[in-house]
């Protein structure tokens, strides 16, 4: 049983390994095309997983509510970066560029809340307040997949 910030540190260093892997590779390759979408169905699932589970909670404490809507807009921003990339031809020099920014965007994201968030979240929700939310996390990141593959399914059909 994992806690919430072992369930979400360990997507975050899951995400870094796939975009070295992506950055690593060239054009519009196989290999980049495949961790591309392991990427992007990761990434997009994991952070309404996150936002649900980890943010909602910490949105219900005082300190918590600035912190959770900061990280929530960033996850806005970088969901339109995702789509962006998603839309673009990968052996562009310009989808190369537009990922750089989504790695360095995302990096930032993930140092905050990994060296900044959960640290003060841990000051100001017990652990008793979120005994089993690292289950919940997993979970819910699991139904969020299936939503963007319909999603995703969806606008292909448009």
């Amino acid at each position: 049983m994992s806690s919430i910030y072992d369930a979400i540190k360990q997507d975050h260093d899951n995400h870094r390994a796939l975009m070295k892997k992506i950055a690593d590779t060239s054009g519009d390759s196989a290999e980049r095309t495949q961790a591309w979408n392991e990427f992007y169905y990761d990434i997009k699932s994991h952070a309404a997983a996150e936002e649900e589970t980890f943010y909602s909670k910490l949105m219900t404490k005082t300190w918590g509510q600035d912190s959770a809507r900061h990280s929530v807009e960033e996850h806005a921003e970088l969901d339109d970066l995702l789509e962006e990339l998603n839309e673009m031809d990968m052996a562009s020099p310009g989808w190369l560029n537009k990922f750089h920014k989504l790695e360095h965007d995302y990096n930032h994201h993930m140092d905050e809340e990994e060296d900044e968030i959960f640290g003060r979240a841990k000051e100001v929700i017990d652990e008793s307040e979120i005994k089993n939310y690292g289950e919940k996390f997993l979970e819910r990141k699991k139904k969020e997949m299936k939503l963007v593959d319909e999603k995703k399914k969806d606008s292909l059909e448009d």
